[in-house]
């Protein structure tokens, strides 16, 4: 492809600008996909001065660390790592700025490079309809890890739903880094929380692995039971998971603002009809192929 000379400032306090010359062209090769971990960074650090417009960090060092953010006890619900090895990662901020409610968020959705620069993708989203919000300002952010670079970091604005399903495998019992297998699914990527907590499932507060995959959402959607569509925001539990250590599956779906949870028991009980049956087998196929 060619290449666009673009340079991006990156600075608290105002917008991403890029420069553009048309008549400098390079071949900067194919473009292909670079994976990145998702850094739940407010878990163990607040920013010093929150940004009221748009804005985007690179940090790339222990020093810039200790400029932008104050590091604290972890506030989540699950255990954390706050640390970072910037000698192989760099950690990128995104900032949307002050917003008047809640219901906002910015999110990088995908990461791709050739020979010249480095593209991170993100989309904004505002309240949806029905969402219960607050009346006080908030100031919407990400954080992920990326692969140590030297090229130039472009940000690029795209369109996506922030609608997802949310599958996963669960045992209250489970011991060991990992033995649970949660995963996200968009229209965008799939992500793979990780180190979840036995009953802890607010994904917010977990790393995760992120590898780029489009209408993975879409596709998996259509093979939910009506029966489970109708609940619309409701939570329901199929059997008794975990009552005989088996454990179960769960399954999150996220329109808008309506957010419908289902476990169910990883035996076949009285109250899961053919269709659920089967639709866990799927969960289950799904998790697999996603290992």
């Amino acid at each position: 492809m060619k290449k666009l000379m673009l340079s991006l400032f990156i600075a608290f306090g105002f917008s991403a600008c890029s420069l553009s010359n048309d008549d400098m062209n390079v071949n900067c090769g194919a473009d292909t996909n670079v994976a990145f971990t998702g850094f739940p960074l407010l878990c163990n650090y607040a920013v010093k001065n929150l940004p009221t417009n748009p804005a985007a960090i690179v940090v790339n060092s222990t020093e810039k660390m200790e400029y932008y953010f104050t590091k604290h006890e972890n506030t989540c619900a699950v255990p954390s790592d706050p640390n970072i090895d910037f000698t192989q990662k760099y950690l990128v901020g995104i900032f949307a700025g002050i917003k008047p409610t809640s219901g906002y968020a910015i999110k990088i959705t995908s990461i791709v490079e050739n020979n010249c620069q480095m593209v991170i993708n993100f989309y904004e989203k505002g309240p949806q309809a029905g969402e219960t919000i607050s009346s006080s300002p908030t100031y919407p952010s990400d954080f992920i890890l990326i692969p140590k670079t030297s090229k130039p970091i472009i940000f690029n604005r795209t369109t996506e739903t922030s609608d997802n399903i949310v599958i996963g495998s669960y045992n209250d019992k489970c011991t060991g880094a990992d033995c649970q297998k949660f995963f996200q699914i968009n229209n965008y990527n799939i992500l793979q929380f990780l180190n979840v907590v036995p009953g802890k499932y607010d994904f917010n507060q977990y790393k995760y692995a992120a590898i780029t995959k489009r209408d993975d959402y879409t596709l998996f959607l259509s093979k939910v039971p009506t029966e489970i569509l109708n609940l619309k925001g409701q939570t329901k539990t199929y059997g008794t998971p975990g009552s005989a250590d088996q454990g179960g599956v769960y399954f999150q779906l996220t329109q808008g603002s309506v957010v419908t949870k289902i476990y169910i028991d990883t035996n076949d009980t009285e109250d899961q009809s053919t269709e659920v049956k089967l639709f866990k087998k799927t969960i289950q196929d799904k998790i697999i192929s996603l290992k």
